[in-house]
């Protein structure tokens, strides 16, 4: 069985273009997530806000982030997009967010072959109105759970490139010593 995380190549092109392998369809409120150990997609939660992912929410394969997850990637597209597709996506942003004291970054792209998106270059060519509904996506979907988020500006493709980097050289360190149970 082909593991979603261990397995699937994180892209040629990376960090400007990558594979994002999707957890949650755009336009969904149930947050699944993947289960690290087996490889399936879990739910997690329903959302406690009438709140919806403002796109295609997943992550890169073979990064690990800070937050001992693998890197959390935000993909634009025309479509929700099912669980554990393979959406070929280019980098055009980072958002950061402070989320229960902890920075968790989300890198934001687009579609490489999705025509309504794949010509935006950087997230701020994107119609503000779309980025200003995914920062308040993430800053009000924990609210009715007690918990609060911070939400930084969205920042430039150029600022993903080294979050991107070092989740890939973060994952390639682990893996060489081995995961954990603990850790997956």
């Amino acid at each position: 069985m082909i593991h979603p995380w261990h397995d699937i190549s994180p892209g040629e092109h990376i960090p400007q273009e990558c594979n994002a392998v999707i957890e949650i369809p755009f336009g969904s409120s149930v947050k699944y997530e993947l289960d690290k150990q087996s490889g399936m997609i879990k739910l997690d939660r329903m959302l406690y806000s009438a709140a919806y992912y403002p796109a295609n929410y997943g992550f890169i394969p073979q990064t690990l982030a800070e937050d001992d997850d693998p890197l959390d990637i935000l993909v634009f597209c025309q479509e929700p997009v099912v669980p554990l597709t393979i959406i070929q996506a280019r980098t055009i942003g980072l958002m950061t967010m402070i989320d229960s004291g902890k920075a968790d970054q989300k890198i934001i792209a687009v579609a490489s072959k999705d025509p309504e998106f794949n010509s935006y270059n950087e997230a701020d060519e994107m119609p503000p109105h779309r980025l200003q509904m995914l920062r308040r996506f993430f800053q009000d979907y924990k609210v009715l759970e007690g918990k609060e988020v911070e939400v930084d500006e969205i920042q430039h493709a150029s600022a993903a490139y080294p979050i991107i980097e070092d989740a890939l050289a973060r994952y390639s360190k682990q893996r060489r010593k081995g995961f954990s149970k603990n850790s997956l």
